[in-house]
């Protein structure tokens, strides 16, 4: 149970990091406005609300393995110090 919850905590960041990347990508490949030098069409806002989207997601699947791996660390901490 105690490296399960490490192994899902370790998972959900892995799979959080290829999300970000896949969608740092996506943006990174967008056309540049037609306004700006080189630009070649207008890059709308449905265009970058899914890749932000996911970005904001992997922010928050980030933060909930660091905070599951801190719970595992504490109740490892808790079991040291009953069997002491």
């Amino acid at each position: 149970m105690i490296s399960n919850a490490l192994s899902s905590a370790t998972s959900l960041i892995s799979n959080a990091q290829q999300k970000a990347s896949t969608a740092a990508q996506t943006v990174a490949n967008l056309p540049v406005q037609a306004q700006e030098v080189g630009g070649s069409k207008d890059v709308g806002a449905a265009d970058l609300f899914k890749p932000v989207l996911s970005l904001k997601e992997a922010e928050l699947e980030t933060s909930a393995g660091a905070k599951v791996i801190k719970a595992h660390e504490k109740m490892l901490g808790s079991i040291i110090d009953i069997k002491a």
